[in-house]
């Protein structure tokens, strides 16, 4: 399992007219906080579209409980609990800088080849990769 927390500082642009964090912003959030712990784990996603690979959305769903506001630090604990091979299946939790949970999520990513958008295994040089650098 992965379990790892990146932060973001909220920015006023992100705010609607009521003062609190617009509900678009959160997959933008949850994009970044993702591909950086994807980078941490070894896998870049630069390269993979090099190689041809992508990691289209299939769903998303957010269960918001308290608003975030302009500079709030927000805490992203992204958890990965099993292996990224076809699909890849990610938790979120945010809270603020008073962790107090904001919201939770979850995504689900597979893997397809770029060119004919086709469903694939991850394989290769970036299932080594995820072998090597996952957490036992």
């Amino acid at each position: 399992m992965v379990d790892l927390i990146h932060t973001i500082r909220v920015r006023y642009v992100e705010c609607d007219q009521m003062g609190f964090v617009h509900h678009s912003n959160y997959a933008v959030y949850f994009e970044e906080a993702r591909t950086e712990i994807l980078r941490k784990m070894g896998l870049l996603y630069f390269n993979m579209e090099k190689d041809n690979i992508i990691m289209p959305v299939r769903y998303i769903n957010i269960n918001f409980k308290y608003a975030a506001r302009y500079d709030d630090l927000l805490k992203i604990r992204v958890i990965i609990k099993e292996k990224p091979m076809l699909k890849c299946l990610v938790n979120y939790e945010v809270t603020n800088q008073e962790d107090k949970l904001l919201c939770t999520a979850e995504t689900l990513l597979f893997f397809a080849n770029k060119i004919d958008l086709k469903p694939c295994r991850l394989s290769g040089k970036y299932l080594n990769i995820v072998d090597t650098n996952w957490p036992e």
